[in-house]
């Protein structure tokens, strides 16, 4: 598995359609938190939008619901969260893929998926993604023939997913245990119930519990293993890039 993180133009992408236009007139910056479903024809993924003024609402959020859907063409979107003092939206959003990113997502035949960091800003594209060697190529072939301008900025061997400190992790429980953090669950206080969290992964709260004590026994398990063998257990962590 390789991690591969590109940096494009913003202009660019909203050409494609891949982002909506005037986006970054309200809005600062827009980070990928996590992809919970990509198909060729959509896509469902937690965002983190940064707004340039105050925040609005729940209720007037609901309330625009439908112009806001139309204007930035999204099948649907969730508040998940309002972090005022940082002006941030925490939203689950599905969309339609345009022509261009179908098409590459054919190409990558499901061998590739986004990840962190992934973030968008009105100047430049930061993008993340991780899979199989041979389908990164593929697609990273297809723009050079297509002409798209883009930049490497890492390519690594050794992504966060194969790390010495997931490894005694299940595929499951890094997911959700992934998730749990992402949404606030581990924050202090709070930022989102069990119960809420289970909804939105479609589980049941006393089986999502299960399944985080289980992560986060084994984690601790390994953390006092480092410590009884007089390490840090933090040694490898993070993916191991050379800069291109």
């Amino acid at each position: 598995m390789q991690s591969l993180t590109l940096e494009f133009r913003t202009d660019d992408l909203v050409l494609l359609g891949i982002i909506p236009h005037g986006l970054f007139e309200k809005y600062e910056e827009v980070e990928l938190l996590e992809t919970l479903r990509l198909e060729q024809g959509w896509r469902l993924q937690l965002l983190r939008v940064r707004r340039r003024g105050p925040l609005r609402t729940a209720s007037e959020l609901e309330r625009e619901s439908r112009r806001i859907r139309a204007h930035y063409g999204l099948e649907s979107f969730e508040l998940i969260e309002r972090r005022p003092r940082t002006r941030d939206y925490i939203l689950l959003v599905r969309q339609r893929n345009p022509e261009r990113l179908r098409r590459l997502l054919s190409l990558a035949g499901g061998e590739i998926a986004p990840t962190a960091p992934f973030r968008l800003s009105a100047e430049k594209v930061v993008a993340t993604f991780r899979g199989e060697e041979r389908a990164l190529r593929r697609v990273l072939r297809r723009l050079d023939q297509e002409q798209f301008p883009y930049r490497i900025l890492r390519a690594s061997g050794r992504p966060f997913a194969a790390d010495r400190g997931s490894a005694s992790l299940t595929t499951l429980q890094s997911q959700l245990l992934a998730r749990a953090w992402v949404l606030g669950y581990y924050a202090v206080p709070r930022r989102i119930t069990l119960t809420r969290l289970a909804r939105l992964t479609g589980r049941s709260p006393p089986g999502l519990g299960k399944v985080l004590r289980r992560a986060e026994g084994r984690l601790v398990a390994q953390w006092l293993a480092a410590e009884a063998a007089g390490t840090d257990g933090a040694e490898g962590w993070g993916p191991a890039g050379r800069e291109s």
